[in-house]
Formats: C-alpha cells, structure tokens, sequence
C-alpha cells in the first residue's frame, strides 16, 4: 500500500499541475483572444479651430500659449481704429439719408398742397422720392449694424471651454476672414476611443463598463460604451475613373483582424488628472451586472432600433 501511494503521489501531482496549467492557458487564451480589450486606445478630444471674422492686423494678444481659457474669453483683437472709423462714416451716412429723406417729404407735402396748381406726374414724383430716401435710410442703417457687428467682432473670443495651443497669432500678423489662426482642445469633450479587433466585437454592448489604464498613470479610470463605429475604411477598393468599384486583385493569405473604434465616455475622472489628447490607454469591456445588465441591454436595443 506504501508502495502503491509513492507511486500515485506523483502521477497525481503531474495530473493536478497538468490540469492548472490547461486552466491557466485557456484562460490567457481567451483573454488574449476573445475578451474585449485592446491596447490600442487613445484619448481624443474635440479640436476647435478658430478663424477670425474679420481681416486685419493683430494689435493685441491677450492669452498665452496652451493656457486654459473660458468660453467668452477674449483671445486676441484686430485693428479696431479701423473698424471704429468705419463705424463712424456708415453713422454719418445715416444723418445724411436722413436731411434727405426729410427734404424729399417736405417737398412731396408741398406738391400735394399745391395739387390744383402743379401736375400729377410731379406729385407722384415727389411720392417717389419720399420712397427712395426711405429705402436709401433703411440701407444705411442696415449699413451701421453691419459695421458695429464688425467693430464686435475685433475682438476674437474663446468659443468654448479649453486649451489653447502653442500656435498664436502674434502682435503684426495680418489675419484673413475664415482662415484659422489658432486652435483649441475642448476641455468638456474627452474621450477615449478604443479599436477592437473586430473578433471582439461580441463583447462589446452600449452602456458596458470599461476599464481604462492611462500609460505613465498608476490609477485605473472608469467609463462606459458611448457608441460603436458603424462603418471603417476598405483599403481593398476605390473608385476608378467612371466611379466603378476598382477592386484590388491581389488577396492576401493572411488576413488580420480589422479594428473597429469604439467611443468611451469617462465616468467622473479625478481632478487632478491631466488629460492630454493622443495619450496612449488600455482599454478593458466588462460586463455589467444586475440591473446594470439590464440597463445596457435596453440601451444598446434602443439604439439599434434607433440605427434600423
């Protein structure tokens, strides 16, 4: 019997080692295999590029490179004496419409007091006159709006919330109307998009929780599945000269598992995070639980409904 049990000692121990060790591989394979998670995450935000409305020479810079601004904040001007004195002459445009237009209805006033003594055709002319001056008067004050609009928009303001970048206009530059002189990151528009391989698709459902793990930050952040990509580019077709699918003749035998973004909204980030857009993140999709599950079933159906 001794005997018997120094034998089976170490088959059972090869058995039982042998058998964690099957546990352990399957594990690792289907987490590196099947389960949803990616190390190719990134933090993105929304861009904001921004153009003056008017052109000009900047005469005041009022912010510095990558200082945090807030919306409504001035950010630069631009020749405002310029714009001042146009304001100015459409002003003085307006009083001189203005004699005229009182001119033209004295002397309407006049032919139609003297209607017996002067002809019809001078009467309807006086008529006509009162009507262009009153025309000539609406488009001369149409005229000091447009350049008071003008004089506001010397002054370039932050349009949101965020970071500017180290790209400013500098006191001399000459900047043109609709031509971006410097952009921003929205500080309320972080993110993190995922790209799943898209055999890992199947784990991933609106409204999941996810794990983030920002590279060079020891903490873990949480967010969820905001929304998933609906279509990616195929690089294996183009459009030819008459816009017919030009299709790539040569296919190649190993084929990789296109990557599929996926946006995840962060759930209360700490404040004292420095979020950064283009930082590099691991990605992890779990499961929700309960009525969690619930929840997100409901709202990925919905939004599948929504998309149908």
């Amino acid at each position: 019997m001794k005997l018997n049990l120094r034998t089976l000692g170490p088959i059972v121990l090869t058995l039982v080692v042998t058998a964690v060790a099957v546990v352990v591989v399957k594990h690792l394979w289907d987490y590196y295999t099947v389960a949803p998670w990616t190390r190719d995450g990134h933090i993105r935000a929304d861009v904001v590029q921004i153009a003056p409305d008017v052109s000009g020479l900047v005469t005041k810079v009022l912010v510095k490179d990558n200082q945090r601004v807030q919306r409504g904040q001035p950010l630069f001007e631009i020749d405002r004496d310029r714009f001042a004195l146009a304001l100015q002459q459409a002003q003085a445009t307006v009083a001189a419409q203005s004699a005229t237009l009182a001119q033209a209805r004295r002397e309407a006033r006049r032919s139609q007091t003297l209607s017996e003594v002067v002809s019809k055709e001078v009467v309807e002319e006086g008529l006509a006159k009162v009507q262009q001056g009153e025309a000539a008067l609406a488009q001369a004050q149409a005229a000091v709006n447009i350049a008071r609009l003008n004089l506001e928009r010397t002054i370039v303001l932050s349009p949101v919330d965020g970071y500017l970048n180290d790209r400013l206009p500098r006191l001399g530059d000459y900047v043109n109307t609709g031509r971006p002189v410097l952009s921003m990151v929205d500080a309320n528009s972080f993110h993190v998009e995922g790209y799943f391989e898209e055999t890992k698709l199947h784990g991933i459902h609106i409204g999941n929780p996810v794990e983030i793990r920002i590279m060079g930050e020891s903490g873990v952040l949480h967010g969820h599945v905001q929304s998933i990509a609906a279509g990616i580019e195929d690089r294996d077709r183009s459009n030819g000269s008459n816009l017919l699918p030009n299709v790539n003749p040569t296919f190649n035998w190993v084929r990789l598992a296109q990557r599929i973004p996926v946006r995840i909204v962060l759930d209360n980030p700490p404040a004292d995070l420095r979020l950064v857009a283009g930082r590099t993140a691991t990605v992890s999709v779990r499961e929700p639980a309960g009525k969690d599950k619930l929840a997100a079933s409901g709202q990925a159906a919905a939004t599948h409904g929504a998309v149908q």
